[in-house]
């Protein structure tokens, strides 16, 4: 019979992979550099957690999302607005630890689809949250059709973002702007 987690021994862990994230990045975080560092046993750590995938999984949903804090501040121009988010998202993943953490989230998902979606949903609620603001704020000035679904938009936020994670790349300038373009003429009044 498996002997339960000793909560200080996960915590310890959970900490040790935020901490190997944020100094080398997932990809350079090792099993054996977690145990070293969490003061606990390989065989410990494989008890709980069948992969690195999984521990960062956890150590995420219950610890802060690197880039969750991004704010990005509402004006009364719709289209600046837009560029501005766009612009944010791709700073991120400009960042050799945002396209890291991009891509061990989808290892996550791909690894343990129960835990991914979880995990997804935590990080588009707050794209959600910021679209659906926008819209909202849009209708009332009449820059936003009143049959534009908020949650649509949000997913094609969501959807950009994940791509341009996968493959590693920033969206240009000209994407951006092409983007938001398009964008602003299918919701539009």
């Amino acid at each position: 019979m498996p002997r339960p987690r000793s909560e200080k021994a996960r915590q310890s862990v959970l900490e040790a992979m935020r901490r190997a994230l944020a100094a080398d990045g997932y990809e350079a975080v090792t099993i054996e550099g977690l145990a070293e560092s969490a003061e606990v046993s390989k065989q410990t750590i494989y008890r709980w957690w069948p992969s690195k995938a999984a521990i960062l999984g956890e150590a995420l949903l219950e610890g802060s999302v690197p880039g969750a804090d991004v704010a990005v501040p509402m004006t009364a121009d719709l289209g600046a607005d837009l560029r501005a988010w766009f612009s944010a998202m791709s700073d991120g993943l400009a960042q050799p630890e945002g396209v890291a953490l991009a891509r061990a989230l989808i290892e996550v998902t791909a690894a343990d689809p129960e835990l991914g979606l979880v995990l997804n949903e935590r990080l588009a609620a707050p794209i959600r949250e910021w679209v659906a603001e926008r819209v909202s704020r849009g209708r009332a000035d009449g820059d936003v059709r009143a049959d534009v679904d908020a949650a649509a938009i949000a997913d094609q936020f969501i959807a950009m973002a994940s791509y341009f994670a996968l493959i590693g790349q920033p969206l240009s300038a000209e994407r951006v702007e092409e983007t938001v373009v398009r964008l602003l003429r299918g919701i539009a009044e």
